[in-house]
């Protein structure tokens, strides 16, 4: 059991690592294959850019913390350090969130009537997926990629509350 585990835990670490990584070269091959999209000029872009890659920085965090402890504590308790800090980091996740519509206005101000409307749905899209991996961290598990998650949602007929969630619960900070 310690081993599916811990082979879990490393999965989603090192998955969340390189998403962080991969992500990084892609928007500068599509920017670059793509100038009509003016990506690196939307504001959008870059703070949903932003967004994504601190909360894919966090979840990496998250992971592998839960890992490191399984392996040198034997226990796969979230120490209360990282929640506490992560606890910290969603309220700022929220900020950006909010400073990010803000931003996707100005981009429109800025850029009307010449906006570049591919750009502005493609930072739309990174946004939106910024907004899911946040909802599938801090409040319900969006992502079910095993077949124990799977039976469960099947059987249930309903989303499990995310592993980070529970743990706000046990240390007793607000969802």
């Amino acid at each position: 059991m310690k081993s599916r585990l811990e082979k879990r835990l490393k999965y989603l670490y090192t998955g969340e690592s390189f998403a962080l990584i991969l992500f990084i070269p892609l928007s500068f091959l599509i920017n670059y294959t793509y100038p009509a999209l003016h990506l690196y000029s939307l504001l959008s872009f870059w703070i949903s850019f932003f967004l994504l890659e601190f909360i894919l920085i966090q979840g990496t965090y998250y992971w592998h913390s839960k890992w490191k402890c399984l392996i040198t504590e034997n226990t796969s308790i979230t120490p209360i350090k990282t929640v506490r800090l992560l606890g910290k980091l969603k309220t700022i996740n929220v900020g950006i969130i909010i400073f990010s519509i803000i931003l996707f206005v100005i981009d429109v101000l800025l850029h009307y009537p010449s906006l570049p409307i591919s750009g502005l749905l493609i930072s739309g899209f990174i946004f939106i997926f910024a907004i899911l991996e946040f909802i599938n961290y801090f409040y319900i598990q969006l992502s079910y990629d095993n077949l124990s998650d799977i039976r469960y949602l099947m059987k249930t007929m309903k989303f499990k509350p995310s592993s980070l969630s529970k743990d706000f619960k046990r240390v007793g900070l607000k969802e």
